[in-house]
């Protein structure tokens, strides 16, 4: 499915294509301070089917707890988080599902990964596969 997405304020707009039911949630520490949010929807996109069509984000390499880095590209103008990938030449694009128009129709998430993190107030969602760390 070819989706489309932008930063907040529109200086940057990107589209790539998606597979529909394969959006994650991540409960893990740095998704939830970087979102400022309990958790971060993504969903995968292979590299060759990801194109930015206009502005330039800005990237920011985090390191997690395992020494693994990704590249994370946002707005510099809005600060709209877009996507993260790995440094180097990107096999994938993990997109933000909230900056796709299609959010709606991308369909809901296939896991929940980094659980042990899930903040308490947060229920399980039914019917949707739990993954203690890092798949």
């Amino acid at each position: 499915m070819k989706v489309q997405g932008q930063c907040h304020c529109g200086a940057i707009r990107y589209e790539a294509e998606v597979q529909p039911g394969s959006m994650r949630v991540c409960h893990c520490l740095d998704c939830q301070i970087m979102s400022g949010s309990a958790f971060r929807t993504n969903i995968p996109a292979p590299a060759e089917t990801f194109r930015l069509l206009q502005g330039k984000p800005r990237h920011y390499v985090k390191t997690a707890d395992s020494g693994a880095q990704r590249v994370t590209g946002f707005c510099e103008q809005c600060g709209t988080q877009l996507y993260a990938t790995d440094p180097g030449t990107p096999k994938r694009y993990s997109l933000r599902v909230g900056t796709l128009a299609q959010r709606d129709q991308v369909g809901g998430p296939q896991a929940q990964i980094w659980t042990r993190r899930r903040v308490g107030w947060m229920p399980p969602l039914e019917g949707v596969d739990e993954i203690d760390g890092q798949p």
